[in-house]
């Protein structure tokens, strides 16, 4: 399924790094560098981008394909994508916020930090705890509890789905939290876009990309992380400057509680973008790169 953004992707240098951290091997791709060119050569900041649960950094792109000007350092989170899991241990919040904290350090020290929804999690906590970033921002924030969210009881079946998952012989185990009617009836709920090229683009992304997961160990691990935690526990920790890019139609956190959110903040301002819910970064992303440019100070990119 060809993407909507591929014009803007297809004309945006990326290339794929792999670096020592966390006892492991961590997969990342570099967008806005041209093979050959300094890091200085980049007209912007960098920004390092923390992507979703069950996603990897493929799901950032469309978001990307608005910031050119911009390094952006784009990694699978251990146990996703082309990360495999670290060794040893489980994949809880302190051990995602100690591996984002070590991956900054080690590859782009000093870059913005940029989560979505899980990432929004891992990356207030790292920052909360004591990564050094000028700022912050969080897509589609986990503002509240999920189980709490106007799909609540979606929640609770999920925990249902994820416990059974984990509890059932491996090889079955494994294929229900594979299974691609449940993950297209998740494409479905999450979508709110009306456009139907739009719709099976994002079906097709998820299809692709939402059972990348290593095993059905850490696929429990993050979730029950990211039922268990949300940004509210760091927002009163952090002093940096914060950006909320927010969907007034998210069934995750209602946009009542990302407005309460912004409010824990020292120092945070919220965008909120009508029409849309949890997908900000497949169906408005270049309003989502807007927000970011403004709060960034780069200047505006025009055309679709």
């Amino acid at each position: 399924m060809l993407s909507p953004y591929a014009d803007r992707l297809n004309a945006l240098p990326v290339r794929r790094r792999e670096v020592e951290v966390g006892g492991g091997s961590t997969a990342y791709w570099e967008y806005g560098v041209a093979d050959g060119a300094d890091v200085d050569d980049t007209a912007g900041p960098t920004v390092i981008a923390v992507h979703g649960f069950r996603g990897e950094h493929h799901g950032l792109e469309p978001v990307l394909a608005y910031l050119p000007d911009v390094r952006v350092i784009s990694p699978d989170l251990p146990g996703f994508g082309e990360t495999a899991p670290l060794p040893g241990g489980r994949h809880d919040l302190d051990r995602y916020a100690r591996w984002l904290t070590e991956f900054a350090e080690t590859v782009a020290p000093g870059a913005v930090i940029l989560g979505h929804s899980f990432g929004s999690i891992v990356a207030a906590a790292a920052v909360a705890r004591g990564l050094e970033t000028p700022r912050l921002i969080l897509i589609n924030p986990i503002g509240a509890p999920a189980l709490e969210g106007p799909k609540g009881l979606m929640t609770r079946l999920a925990v249902l789905y994820y416990a059974l998952g984990a509890k059932l012989p491996e090889r079955l185990g494994t294929a229900l939290l594979r299974n691609g009617m449940i993950v297209r009836v998740m494409s479905i709920t999450m979508a709110k876009t009306r456009d139907p090229e739009l719709r099976r683009f994002i079906h097709a992304q998820h299809d692709t990309y939402f059972s990348r997961f290593a095993d059905r160990d850490v696929l429990k691990d993050a979730f029950v992380t990211s039922v268990s935690h949300d940004v509210r526990e760091f927002a009163p920790h952090i002093s940096t400057p914060t950006l909320l890019v927010a969907a007034q139609q998210d069934d995750i956190t209602p946009i009542e509680a990302e407005r309460r959110l912004a409010t824990l903040f020292s120092d945070a301002e919220i965008v909120e973008i009508a029409d849309v819910g949890h997908l900000i970064h497949y169906e408005t992303p270049a309003e989502a790169a807007g927000a970011i440019r403004r709060f960034l100070r780069l200047p505006v990119v025009r055309g679709r």
